[in-house]
């Protein structure tokens, strides 16, 4: 097992439809969780492993207090091996080593004594009982322990036994602790998650709606290019079926605070022959009823100022299946119009229905392009346990990628991507909004709601790939071309799509 330090494992960039599927022949066998959180860990290897450090804390508890009066730091390549040869220095009947059978729980998923209290073990041959010093191993070790009780706590709340639910989630906290890094970050997060649904203590409802949500999306804006990568995509679709219009209307399903639209408004005013008449309309919660107006009226000063003839509307609603086709003013025949929704419709996956009628309303104004933009995972499973594990791997990318200088933007981001992870981890019912599907289901649901595809192309995909070279650790992040559709990921994990759709007139 051996932690990277010091820098990154990237490698460059590739043209075309290139797979960001994790190799595990590449990958040497390592379980790819493990990987993404900096472990080197081969999964056929995981519960020999663990067994063995079991058996190590036992002996070094068992008179060899020259070692465990003192920490004990390892690395070595080859953990198995290491571990097997000093506990046969330590030890040659070390086999003989068992866990306490007066123990309430079987505990055996989780390397070493994580969900243990440090006290009593029985020995082959003798009926005393010890008392542990604490060991304190190199956090390779705890970060082993850390992902097995993060799973085993999780796979507990599943089955409903909030008793042993207990007893791991107050182990949480000390082991990610001991962790540095994004691997720490994550676990908390996950941890808190666990807390809070094992003792119902919610998160507030209103997650992705509040103004102090739109605050930290520009934070996270600022920081990673995520967001700048969905934007731009979705712009460059959007010009594309705006060419030759002389009157454009653009639908944001999810206004927030607008950045998305300066760039479009720039590249427009920047178009041979002349710009086009804009008109914007601007979706939100009446929790952000103000701040819609508001940003508005900032984006009218910009068109203003680089010669774009502006209008703008606000439509505020409680949820946005509540939108209806008459609240958008069509001017049938006079403009072209595209629908653009970054990271929103996933959130009406908690009210069954509410996909179909705004794919309906979508439908009913005929709109020339619609670009939508959504998390690349499958957070929206009906087992909890392959929910949490997957969205373990999918946010432990996300804040490895974020990894650097602290700044306030890198701080509010990973706060942005907590509240998330606290969402999807404690809530459930309607409550649950972070309900992330992959490219592949909202392909099959655009198609089902009479839906063509239409093709982001190669330019966007180059320009694209430009944009990221301008932030650091550029190598890691990756642009997968994907039958017409973009996704950016980091390392070997896709973490968000751009896809762009069209009324399909045939039918």
């Amino acid at each position: 097992m051996k932690r990277e330090h010091g820098h990154r494992e990237t490698s460059s960039v590739k043209a075309g439809s290139s797979s960001m599927t994790a190799n595990k022949e590449e990958a040497g066998g390592f379980d790819e969780l493990l990987v993404v959180l900096g472990y080197k860990v081969r999964s056929s290897d995981m519960a020999d492993v663990a067994h063995k450090l079991e058996q190590l804390e036992m002996v070094l508890d068992d008179g060899n207090s020259h070692l465990s009066d003192d920490t004990v730091h390892y690395n070595p390549s080859d953990l198995s091996g290491w571990v097997d040869s000093l506990l046969f220095d330590l030890n040659p009947t070390c086999d003989q080593v068992i866990p306490d059978q007066d123990s309430e729980y079987e505990l055996s998923a989780i390397p070493g004594s994580a969900a243990y209290p440090r006290g009593k073990r029985t020995r082959t041959g003798s009926n005393s009982s010890t008392t542990r010093s604490m060991v304190v191993l190199d956090s390779q070790e705890t970060g082993v322990r850390l992902v097995h009780a993060l799973l085993a706590c999780a796979e507990a709340v599943q089955q409903n036994n909030l008793k042993l639910a207990d007893v791991l989630v107050k182990h949480l906290g000390l082991l990610a602790s001991s962790q540095a890094g994004a691997m720490r970050k994550v676990a908390t997060y996950f941890a808190e998650g666990l807390a809070r649904r094992i003792y119902r203590i919610y998160p507030s409802d209103d997650v992705g709606l509040s103004s102090f949500s739109d605050t930290l999306q520009v934070h996270f804006y600022e920081c990673c290019p995520y967001l700048k990568f969905a934007h731009f995509t979705a712009n460059q679709a959007i010009l594309e079926a705006f060419a030759t219009a002389e009157k454009v209307h653009v639908i944001d399903l999810g206004l927030n605070q607008g950045l998305q639209w300066p760039a479009l408004i720039q590249a427009l005013a920047l178009r041979p022959g002349g710009p086009p008449d804009f008109r914007l309309t601007g979706i939100g919660s009446s929790l952000t009823g103000q701040s819609i107006q508001e940003v508005g009226w900032k984006l009218g000063q910009l068109a203003n100022a680089v010669g774009v003839n502006f209008e703008f509307k606000s439509i505020v609603l409680n949820s946005l299946s509540d939108l209806k086709q008459e609240m958008l003013e069509i001017r049938t025949g006079s403009e072209s119009i595209a629908v653009n929704s970054v990271f929103e419709l996933h959130r009406l996956l908690a009210h069954p229905g509410s996909i179909d009628n705004i794919l309906l309303t979508i439908k009913s104004i005929k709109p020339d392009i619609i670009t939508v933009v959504e998390q690349e995972a499958n957070h929206n499973g009906a087992v909890f346990l392959d929910r949490f594990t997957e969205s373990l791997h999918y946010y432990s990318s996300l804040f490895d990628s974020l990894e650097g200088p602290s700044s306030q933007d890198r701080v509010m981001s990973e706060l942005y991507l907590g509240r998330q992870i606290l969402n999807l981890v404690a809530c459930e019912g309607e409550d649950r909004v972070e309900r992330h599907e992959t490219l592949a289901q909202w392909r099959n649901r655009f198609t089902m709601g009479g839906f063509k595809s239409v093709s982001i192309g190669s330019y966007a995909y180059k320009q694209a790939s430009m944009l990221l070279a301008l932030y650091a650790g550029a190598d890691g992040y990756k642009v997968e071309e994907n039958e017409g559709c973009l996704l950016l990921g980091w390392q070997t994990r896709p973490l968000i799509a751009t896809s762009a759709w069209r009324f399909n007139r045939v039918e």
